[in-house]
């Protein structure tokens, strides 16, 4: 890639009357009754520049459709370039392609003014997806030094000598590129160019930004607005079709499910634009590494949860993909990396009988992989028999669902924080205990009271989709419940949610006051719905204050003192009624063992 520098042969202005040329015409002398005009002077180039910005701006203002807009800006960025060539591109973050939407001017071999399936990989252009480097120009020559660059390849093979892209911005991110060629016999891009480049990008961005705009609602039907990804919508819709194939014709269909780290972390800390800023940046890496699974999917299920669907790929080759995503994680600013989760019906999980099973398998594997915070992808089907992931996801003895009838919204797939459809004691216990299981040796952290706690706590609040857990101290003898930890998974429609997020980190109450609680402290526990007749008033009250519909409590007490455990729970989340004994016998569990005080 070179760097741009200052032009030897500045642009020449073509208008036939601007004097850079004598003919014949203008030699011989003018007839007395005609007296000569004045000629005009010639146009500097910065005026014809400016001309054509606002020529582009004129025309864009009647664009109301996309590909309106990028034929016109195609058209009149090569005039005003000088280009023989001149193509808009569109990154399509779900599938981690560039995709040309247009080519205007000189056409090579192959080329196509509107062509159908002229696509290329980001990862081949690797700037478009570095956000250090935006919103500057690129330029390639067919000397350059970087000769297996794609971009200087693309020119070789196509006859031309050079090339410059400005990436085209939209709402703050990457929509796309404009490239521009130019022939061996023309002047080579230099900083002027670049720079004229880029503002004819800004405008571009502006039409498509209006364009957009016409097209946002049926846009974001299937798209997340954050990330640019495939939503869940979308993602539920090429999974069934590809299950459908799978079923015709046996084509493996795999999935990667990952979940990012530290998000609740950095929200807390830095506050929700921070977290969102990572979320988007992770996306972006999402994109990139689909791209290597020609065709597949790339989608944000929801909060910190992603997800792609890929076909007719090796397992092998699926895994390999998710290994380069940890990687990349790992290296991201602000991030803690990845818990990923791998299901294929080309591995050994038994039968996949329903779309459901397939995400409940790659969901048990990526929950296996936060659980014992694996910085690899955790596979399904290729642990010790028998496969703990495999068991939790569950089986699909009694077959498929049924259809729903036409126009029905989309059945709830719960995944496997979500890997119970229903509230099943029996997998709630092999989950947590499993999770305690694959703590990672020598973590002291993890060893200690509140750490086994917290696997507790946050595994079964997550596999009910629950709202919120709380974990809360007794120093022995005392009768002061303070909370140590807590996480909120997401916020309710309650007024009064922000409350119920600070009194969960500075909350300390009296036990005299929370009867229910004390005695759930010396190894009790219950379960609450709110609007119950007879619950104690303190405890609906903390239901009332967060918006939630239910809540688990079990404690016990070990040589540190007394230890609480609250889960709590809305209209998404499974029901809980019955799940006391499991959490008091999960809680009783992660009590044994050397006792430690909280920090």
């Amino acid at each position: 890639m070179r760097k741009v520098v200052a032009r030897a042969d500045p642009h020449k202005d073509d208008r036939p009357d601007s004097g850079d040329s004598a003919t014949a015409a203008d030699a011989a002398p003018a007839p007395a009754e005609a007296p000569q005009a004045p000629q005009d002077p010639p146009v500097p180039e910065a005026a014809r520049r400016l001309h054509a910005v606002m020529e582009l701006a004129k025309a864009l203002a009647t664009a109301h459709t996309l590909m309106d807009v990028v034929r016109i800006s195609a058209r009149q960025a090569r005039v005003a370039m000088d280009a023989t060539l001149a193509s808009v591109s569109v990154w399509e973050r779900d599938s981690g392609r560039l995709r040309v939407l247009v080519n205007d001017g000189d056409l090579a071999e192959g080329e196509e003014a509107l062509p159908d399936a002229e696509t290329y990989a980001v990862t081949d252009f690797p700037e478009i997806i570095d956000p250090a480097v935006w919103p500057t120009t690129w330029s390639n020559t067919v000397d350059d030094k970087d000769s297996d660059h794609e971009r200087v390849v693309a020119l070789r093979r196509r006859g031309r000598h050079g090339c410059m892209v400005a990436p085209i911005m939209v709402e703050g991110r990457v929509w796309g590129e404009l490239y521009l060629a130019r022939r061996a016999d023309q002047p080579r891009f230099d900083g002027v160019d670049a720079e004229f480049a880029a503002v004819l990008a800004a405008q571009i961005s502006a039409g498509l930004a209006q364009a957009e705009h016409y097209q946002r609602i049926e846009k974001l039907a299937f798209t997340d607005p954050l990330t640019g990804l495939a939503n869940r919508r979308a993602i539920d819709a090429r999974l069934d079709a590809a299950m459908a194939r799978h079923y015709r014709d046996g084509t493996v269909v795999s999935l990667i499910v990952c979940d990012v780290n530290g998000l609740k972390r950095l929200n807390d800390e830095r506050g929700h634009d921070v977290g969102d800023r990572l979320l988007e940046r992770f996306a972006d890496q999402l994109s990139a590494c689909s791209a290597m699974l020609p065709g597949s999917m790339a989608a944000r299920l929801g909060g910190d949860e992603f997800c792609v669907l890929a076909e007719g790929f090796g397992p092998d080759e699926v895994v390999a993909v998710a290994e380069e995503l940890c990687r990349r994680a790992l290296r991201m600013h602000d991030g803690e990396g990845v818990a990923c989760g791998v299901a294929s019906t080309g591995d050994p999980v038994g039968p996949v009988t329903s779309a459901d099973r397939l995400f409940r398998l790659a969901d048990a594997a990526q929950y296996r992989a936060k659980g014992s915070r694996a910085i690899h992808p955790v596979v399904a089907g290729r642990g010790q028999p028998p496969d703990l992931t495999v068991s939790l996801a569950g089986d699909d003895s009694a077959g498929p669902l049924p259809e729903q009838p036409a126009g029905a919204p989309h059945r709830d797939r719960r995944r496997f924080r979500g890997a119970l459809h229903n509230a099943d004691p029996g997998r709630l216990l092999a989950a947590v205990l499993g999770a305690l299981d694959e703590r990672e040796p020598g973590r002291v952290h993890r060893a200690d009271t509140l750490g086994r706690l917290e696997i507790v706590a946050d595994t079964f609040a997550r596999m009910l989709d629950g709202v919120a857990w709380w974990i809360s101290y007794v120093p022995p003898h005392g009768r002061s419940l303070r909370t140590v930890r807590y996480s909120i998974h997401r916020m309710t429609g309650s007024p009064n949610a922000a409350r119920a997020r600070y009194e969960a980190a500075t909350a300390e109450h009296d036990l005299a006051a929370y009867p229910a609680s004390a005695e759930a402290v010396q190894g009790g526990g219950f379960v609450q719905q709110a609007g119950d007749p007879g619950n104690d008033p303190s405890e609906e009250d903390l239901l009332l204050v967060g918006g939630y519909k239910a809540m688990v409590v079990a404690g016990g007490t070990n040589a540190a003192g007394g230890w609480l455990v609250e889960v709590f729970t809305d209209d998404m989340s499974l029901p809980v009624q019955g799940l006391a004994p499991v959490l008091r016998a999960l809680v009783a569990v992660a009590l044994t063992g050397g006792a430690s005080l909280p920090e």
